[in-house]
């Protein structure tokens, strides 16, 4: 059984919890620049002292309002200053916050409410506000609810004048390191979603080992900032804006996804985080522009070159001849692609889901290093990580300081260390489940372990098919793959139990609607109205005999079918971190599984 770990570099104290850093700060350099707003088309910067003050008067509103030590408090809301400075102040009045996606539906909050026991909440616009009225009455003990397009935090500051600085010291003093600081609610890819319990410690111990550890280049050179973008409800961009409070690094948020690309420009970033969705994005949506402008064949010269640039520092380094056609393409397309995420970003860090070597390289080729990582909520997010300086693409990198990791005997990954969660809140059964007697964190996840202790994910565990002449298939290899290519959106694929594997795929609306005009179809046309187009089939046969290439004969797809419609996460399809929920699919595209079949 192989096994990895290193010692931890940062270690975390009983006394410790999240809002010392804040505090600490607030007494050393109350006028550094500690987060940048919006106004208009315009960055402000927003000082240490104000942060302080804002997160003051709402923890104190918040004692005053009735919230005790342990209560937990529900935010939900898109990815905004507020959203930091309240989860800042639950804290602070030694509370625990309960993130809510926005997007969430009536009977999803009213399971997370009713489920954590929150007691009080707060919301971001009038539609959240009716969702959670919609369900208060069968939320038993949940009192207050405030907006914070309602002035909820100018509220609760007129609310705690009463509240002395001695009273708050001694409420956020109450709160230690093994104090639950967080509930996150896994995004259900399977039945109801449970809620991880994290604590003051778990958040620490990550994010300090992190920092210290593998990515001093992201978080401690002078200048650093980066824009969150991703809904602060995830556990990938929590983690983010924890190690930024931590590290002095600024800190802007952008909520509307629509706004990225112009705020990224305006805000100029040292570097992002994503998912690896928004890099497929960005890559097909720079090939798509320079096709419609003519210049396909030279930004597919380009990416190509990219891509041999990256793997040739991998074995050498480039020869005279590709670093002169690098720095050709550097002047003609890399310089454009860097200039359309602020032009100041070197790395990026990705996780989620797996990247994909080729688009791991493009990157790196382009001078934007994408930093593949791996966690779960249940490990606080990251557990593994690539260092910038030893980055080993198409690995999710090496677990980091203080935390041990192991192949199981069925291939499955397991993880330990201060980082794990306490467990499922109030499912001590599940929790069992997931957690040995030993600590070790039972992933869910089939990987691998080279010798250097660099982590390869090949698939989930349950989502194992075992087709009916026996060959065991890992889907996330091959969809992976296929999600790759610009038309498709999603796919899944089938084959439990059946004679040979077959895909459902979905197209993408925005890449069709180009597709649509380079090849002179009706610009009107729907998918249900091309789903048997030669042309079409054509583009998505190319994209399947490609992703094939990435497995054996008996895994690869033999036969799709083209949905009229797209996984969303308002379809229920998709989690909120664009996960599919595999059963939901199944379920209710039983019928177009069957047809693959032969009915």
């Amino acid at each position: 059984m192989r096994e990895y770990s290193v010692p931890p570099v940062a270690s975390i104290a009983e006394s410790d919890n999240l809002t010392d850093t804040v505090f600490r700060r607030h007494a050393e350099e109350p006028d550094a620049v500690m987060f940048r707003r919006k106004e208009g088309d315009s960055w402000r910067d927003v000082t240490v002292r104000k942060f302080h003050d804002d997160v003051v008067g709402v923890a104190k509103g918040l004692i005053a309002a009735g919230v005790n030590g342990g209560d937990r408090v529900a935010l939900m809301s898109r990815t905004r200053y507020e959203w930091t400075v309240l989860d800042y102040a639950i804290w602070t009045a030694a509370a625990v916050t309960v993130p809510i996606y926005e997007t969430s539906s009536a009977e999803q909050v009213e399971w997370i409410l009713s489920d954590s026991g929150t007691t009080a909440g707060f919301v971001e616009t009038q539609a959240h506000e009716a969702t959670v009225e919609e369900v208060r009455e069968r939320v038993p003990g949940f009192g207050h609810l405030w907006r914070i397009d309602g002035g909820a935090l100018e509220e609760l500051s007129a609310l705690g004048v009463g509240v002395t600085d001695e009273q708050l010291a001694e409420r956020r003093a109450s709160s230690r390191a093994d104090d639950t600081a967080t509930l996150i609610y896994t995004s259900g890819t399977t039945g109801r979603p449970k809620g991880c319990e994290l604590t003051h410690r778990n958040l620490l111990f990550d994010i300090r080992n992190v920092i210290e550890g593998p990515l001093p280049a992201l978080f401690s050179f002078e200048g650093r900032s980066t824009l969150l973008f991703l809904p602060l409800a995830h556990s990938f961009a929590r983690i983010i804006q924890i190690g930024c409070v931590e590290s002095s690094t600024v800190l802007g948020h952008t909520p509307n996804i629509s706004d990225v690309v112009p705020d990224l420009e305006g805000f100029q970033p040292t570097f992002l985080l994503a998912v690896p969705r928004v890099f497929e994005k960005v890559f097909n949506g720079a090939r798509q522009k320079a096709v419609a402008g003519g210049k396909g064949a030279i930004f597919d010269k380009a990416a190509d070159a990219a891509i041999a640039y990256s793997k040739a520092l991998d074995t050498g380094g480039p020869g005279l001849g590709l670093r002169v056609k690098h720095a050709v393409f550097d002047k003609l397309v890399y310089g454009k692609l860097r200039a359309a995420v602020g032009g100041r970003a070197q790395y990026a860090v990705s996780g989620g889901s797996a990247l994909g070597a080729r688009l791991g390289h493009f990157f790196r080729g382009i001078g934007l290093t994408i930093i593949e990582g791996y966690g779960l909520t249940e490990t606080s997010a990251p557990t593994s990580v690539n260092p910038p300086e030893a980055n080993k693409i198409g690995t999710v990198g090496r677990a980091f300081p203080g935390v041990s990791v192991k192949i199981g005997e069925d291939g499955e990954l397991l993880f330990k260390g201060d980082h794990i969660m306490r467990g499922y809140w109030g499912n001590p059964d599940a929790t069992k489940e997931s957690i040995d007697d030993e600590g070790w964190l039972r992933t869910g996840d089939i990987g691998s372990l080279d010798d250097e202790g660099y982590i390869s994910i090949t698939g989930r565990k349950k989502e194992i098919i075992v087709t009916a002449g026996g060959k065991n298939v890992a889907p996330a290899v091959i969809e992976d793959r296929l999600r790759a290519h610009p038309l498709v959106s999603q796919c899944l694929v089938v084959g439990d139990n059946r004679p040979f594997i077959g895909c459902l795929v979905t197209i993408d609306p925005e890449a069709l609607e180009f597709w649509k005009t380079q090849h002179d179809k009706p610009a009107e046309a729907t998918v249900a109205e091309l789903v048997d187009d030669a042309e079409l089939r054509a583009a998505i046969d190319e994209a399947v005999a490609d992703a094939n290439k990435a497995v054996s004969r008996a895994e690869a797809i033999k036969k799709y079918t083209i949905l009229t419609t797209d996984f969303t996460e308002a379809t229920g399809h998709l989690t909120p971190s664009l996960k599919v929920k595999r059963n939901v699919v199944t379920k209710d595209f039983t019928a177009e599984i069957d047809a693959i079949y032969g009915g």
